[in-house]
């Protein structure tokens, strides 16, 4: 049958009390025969019938999609990485292989999870909704007789549902559709050890991804840990061989406008607060599925030095540094300013080099007239004794715009050949030669994990402006050489973290 219109359903259930009986158990039959066929039809109102207290947000209705897509057979390859706690489970492992062999009681399923325990518990669960007497209200699909094991069950149209673990065997099985939950356990992650995840994508390779029917398709729903994690070597192994047919669907906890994908559960309070006890590294991986890998980096993270103690140094020299964004929409661009100070500091022998130190950080999307406040408000907060902002997108009305209120700019235009990385590696031995400190703060951290994750990470804004502030360091005549003239005493100043 056709599916009712929304106006029609909403016009039954408004005359449902003012018809005779009869007439009243036509329309609750015709209203349940709609509600069984859109439970067919649609993925998302099917778990809204199963899952009664189930909080819907867009990110579901975007899953929902991709995996009809997937069911109808029209997409074979499917990726979707997502924080903790966002209904990853119960929408790809519990409620997915129930609807789908509830539409293709034939087929086969394997379905994989970190742990063997774990992936039995999924089928333990899906068992019992295909039992249950709501789900044989939509679907006509039943368990074989001789076949009711947890992890191993068959439906009597010969279709098969086998759950395993990472590492276990899957000999003599096939899948026309591979879901694999969460590979990487929490545990084997913090090891920090990349065998973790060589191992997961060799048991991949070798194991399951053969075990795959023609035709046949996978999903992986899971949370990002590594750059070296499944998904990041599927990826990287598919663009190597020039075949990449995946499709991958990345969900930050926080999106690139300042809301949470979830607001219905997710306060943007709370989210606010797990980010600031995280270490960047973790939340930007866990959370905004965006790992950085130290992989080709040019700045590596143990290059920094880490000033131990509560107050920075006495400063004889701050430098500020602009980098500005075009557009506030453009989900790559930041407005970023970094603070530096420059202090005399022994290099182990006896003798005072220059060095230094990050004092202050910041970053965020900001229209113009909010930038100019904002970096006004900076320079009165540092008093630098050199601001740098580089002349392109909005730093060129900025520089106008200080130089109208009478604060001095030294403009940065790049030139021609002189690029992003080239700038970084012009800096690189400073940070080898143990002259770069910055203090143990969470924004210190955060740019120093875009530095590591430089020139293959999402953002590269406080690079940009550190790269600057450090070749005016490097350029500027503070690093002496035994041929400099004797300078007269410079007073140093008292410099206090942001």
């Amino acid at each position: 049958m056709s599916l009712l219109t929304r106006k029609e359903v909403d016009g039954y259930i408004q005359m449902v009390d003012r018809v005779p009986d009869a007439e009243r158990k036509k329309i609750f039959a015709l209203l349940e025969m709609d509600r069984v066929e859109r439970c067919r039809e649609s993925y998302l109102f099917f778990v809204q019938q199963m899952w009664p207290i189930f909080i819907s947000g867009k990110h579901h209705q975007i899953m929902a999609n991709a995996f009809e897509r997937v069911v109808n057979g029209d997409l074979k390859r499917l990726i979707i990485n997502m924080p903790p706690r966002h209904t990853k489970s119960e929408f790809a492992s519990y409620l997915l292989p129930a609807w789908f062999l509830g539409k293709h009681p034939e087929k086969k399923i394997i379905q994989t999870a970190h742990t063997a325990e774990l992936a039995v518990g999924f089928g333990r669960k899906v068992r019992n909704l295909v039992q249950s007497e709501d789900y044989r209200k939509i679907f006509n699909t039943q368990l074989s007789s001789d076949s009711k094991a947890a992890g191993r069950w068959n439906t009597d149209k010969g279709g098969d549902y086998f759950a395993i673990g990472v590492g276990g065997a899957v000999t003599g099985k096939g899948a026309d559709i591979l879901i694999i939950d969460d590979p990487h356990s929490e545990q084997e992650a913090k090891q920090g050890n990349p065998a973790v995840f060589d191992n997961v994508y060799e048991w991949y390779t070798s194991g399951p991804r053969q075990r795959l029917q023609p035709g046949g398709a996978i999903i992986i729903v899971m949370t990002r840990w590594s750059k070296r994690d499944l998904t990041g070597q599927i990826l990287k192994n598919s663009e190597k061989d020039g075949v990449n047919e995946w499709e991958v669907i990345d969900f930050p906890a926080i999106l690139p406008s300042g809301t949470p994908l979830w607001p219905a559960f997710w306060k943007k309070e709370e989210l606010e607060a797990l980010k600031a006890e995280l270490p960047v590294s973790k939340w930007e991986a866990q959370y905004q599925q965006n790992p950085t890998s130290e992989e080709g980096a040019i700045i590596k993270r143990d290059m920094w030095r880490l000033w131990e103690k509560e107050d920075p140094p006495p400063c004889d020299y701050i430098i500020q540094s602009w980098d500005t964004a075009f557009e506030t929409n453009n989900r790559a661009d930041y407005s970023a300013c970094t603070t530096w100070g420059i202090f005399d500091h022994s290099d182990g022998k006896g003798n005072l080099r220059p060095n230094i130190i990050l004092l202050d950080a910041f970053k965020q999307r900001l229209e113009f007239p909010e930038l100019k406040r904002k970096a006004y408000e900076m320079y009165q907060e540092w008093n630098p004794d050199t601001l740098i902002v580089e002349k392109r997108a909005a730093g060129a009305p900025l520089i106008y715009e200080m130089r109208r209120t009478g604060i001095p700019v030294s403009e940065y235009t790049p030139g021609k050949g002189n690029d992003k990385i080239a700038r970084v590696n012009a800096i690189a031995d400073l940070f080898a030669s143990g002259m770069v400190w910055c203090p143990d703060h969470r924004w210190a951290e955060e740019v120093v994990e875009e530095m590591a994750s430089f020139p293959n990470g999402d953002n590269d804004d406080l690079v940009d402006s550190s790269s600057q502030a450090l070749m005016r360091f490097r350029q500027g005549g503070f690093i002496s050489i035994e041929s400099d003239e004797p300078d007269e005493p410079i007073y140093r100043r008292k410099a206090e973290y942001y």
